[in-house]
């Protein structure tokens, strides 16, 4: 029977990876301001506006990657189990 310790330990440092980013996008979130600043007064707060949609775009781009490579992975990691359970129990019937 084959170790899949690492197999999964890499999973799980991936999946952890993937969670963070979403901690972080919704505290970098939670920083936003939704008002569309249009008066002189508020024209100090676009540029922020700006920053933090930059940093939320960002944060989105790697979060989907992540996402979809953690997934990926999962589905590897069970096919590879199930093959090999498949496998084994050809041995043992042969």
């Amino acid at each position: 029977m084959k170790t899949y310790i690492p197999y999964i330990a890499g999973w799980v440092v991936l999946t952890t990876v993937v969670i963070f980013l979403a901690v972080y996008r919704r505290r970098i979130r939670l920083q936003s301001d939704e008002l569309v600043h249009v008066l002189d007064a508020d024209a100090g707060a676009v540029p922020q506006q700006i920053v933090v949609a930059k940093k939320l775009v960002v944060i989105d781009r790697w979060g989907k990657l992540l996402t979809v490579l953690s997934v990926i992975y999962l589905l590897s990691l069970v096919a590879m189990f199930l093959y090999n359970a498949f496998q084994d129990q050809t041995v043992k019937l042969g």
